[in-house]
């Protein structure tokens, strides 16, 4: 098959939806290499470039018009590309497919991530939700399957949007296969030295904001003063939200106590080599989300055989199974226990890591990869 992706996310995004984009599409490629994929990408990037294999091909707008117009090239002209291409199948892999898509012949999928901003719309400007609604309920409606990358993104998808049960396959996600990598001791001080990072620390990774709820570890971290004094090391970047968890930070005189690595340049440069590293040198994860889609960071910490501390809601136990520790995210008491117990219990710190790893085989590549390509087998095969 000639396979096509909407490839803006995994070119020109660093985080989530990029990540997924660019994990799945290096895996199908490699995994899967009798077929052709081609990535759909509106501009030239800089910071990204196709993964290097001879399957993969990437496609940029041709014509002046589209290269002046990369967004509405994106949802609207490239469908005469798919055509000129020969593509079998294109799938959408941040929520969305192009406008009309399903009058050219070419069958689509498309990856539903979660519909958060439905749930919390107080979060999100009004204009935002009314557009990304839109974008949503038309993909949902005319995409030939839809992939949810957890149970709670699919039963929201029903409960929401009241989409058929049967339209909708779960497929959960990997990350990068490096976080499974058994790092030395001696690359993880390398690591830490590097970054000025402490020898024990707590890590937080994922954006700074309100819904993800970095202040009620801060907290926690306070409750903590004098029982237990070890820092955490925050990985992402926020707006207004962090803004008011460096306020109370500051009134609590815990500057030392909080390091925000992602605000230092040579931060910026990090390879995943040395992000794997510093996942492997903390002492815990601590993701104590509200609501996720899925929640990639705690896969990652498990492929790095480190203890989770997650909330108990949404589809947070999807993700961490019988491995993680799980905390109610409205109290920061239960997060600092969570805290105190696993820095200083080592039977649970092992039985944790042990748990982590077997769970984590329910996230491999080639399952993640095989539920995929199924759902490609499905929509040719109708």
């Amino acid at each position: 098959m000639n396979i096509a992706f909407d490839a803006k996310r995994a070119f020109h995004n660093n985080t989530g939806l990029g990540n997924y984009s660019r994990t799945l599409i290096s895996a199908l490629a490699q995994l899967y290499p009798a077929h052709q994929y081609f990535m759909f990408n509106p501009k030239h990037a800089l910071q990204f470039s196709k993964p290097d294999f001879p399957n993969v091909h990437e496609k940029l707008p041709e014509d002046f018009l589209s290269k002046q117009l990369p967004s509405f090239w994106r949802s609207h002209w490239v469908t005469k590309d798919l055509l000129h291409n020969k593509i079998d199948l294109y799938h959408g892999l941040s929520n969305e497919i192009p406008l009309n898509i399903s009058k050219i012949g070419v069958p689509s999928a498309v990856t539903v991530h979660d519909l958060i901003f439905e749930r919390f719309r107080g979060q999100y400007n009004r204009v935002d939700v009314a557009i990304y609604r839109n974008k949503y309920k038309y993909a949902c409606r005319y995409a030939n399957r839809i992939i949810a990358i957890s149970e709670q993104t699919k039963q929201d998808l029903i409960e929401f949007y009241k989409v058929e049960a049967g339209k909708i396959e779960v497929c959960y996600q990997s990350c990068d296969p490096l976080f499974s990598k058994n790092f030395s001791a001696l690359e993880i001080t390398n690591a830490k030295l590097k970054y000025d990072l402490p020898t024990e620390y707590f890590l937080y990774v994922g954006s700074i904001i309100e819904r993800k709820n970095l202040l009620k570890i801060c907290n926690a971290l306070h409750s903590l003063k004098g029982k237990m004094d070890i820092p955490l090391v925050v990985i992402g970047r926020g707006g207004a939200y962090l803004e008011k968890v460096k306020k109370f930070i500051t009134d609590k005189n815990m500057m030392a106590q909080v390091i925000f690595l992602s605000e230092t340049l040579s931060f910026n440069k990090a390879t995943k080599a040395e992000m794997a590293s510093i996942y492997q040198g903390a002492i815990a994860m601590i993701y104590p989300s509200f609501f996720e889609g899925f929640g990639i960071p705690i896969l990652e910490a498990l492929w790095s055989r480190l203890p989770v501390i997650t909330s108990n809601v949404s589809c947070l136990p999807e993700a961490g199974g019988s491995a993680a520790f799980y905390v109610n995210p409205s109290n920061s008491d239960e997060i600092a226990n969570a805290m105190y117990q696993i820095k200083n219990d080592d039977g649970l710190r092992m039985i944790m890591i042990y748990e982590g790893i077997k769970h984590a085989q329910n996230f491999t590549m080639e399952k993640c990869c095989a539920q995929v390509m199924s759902v490609y087998e499905k929509i040719k095969n109708a």
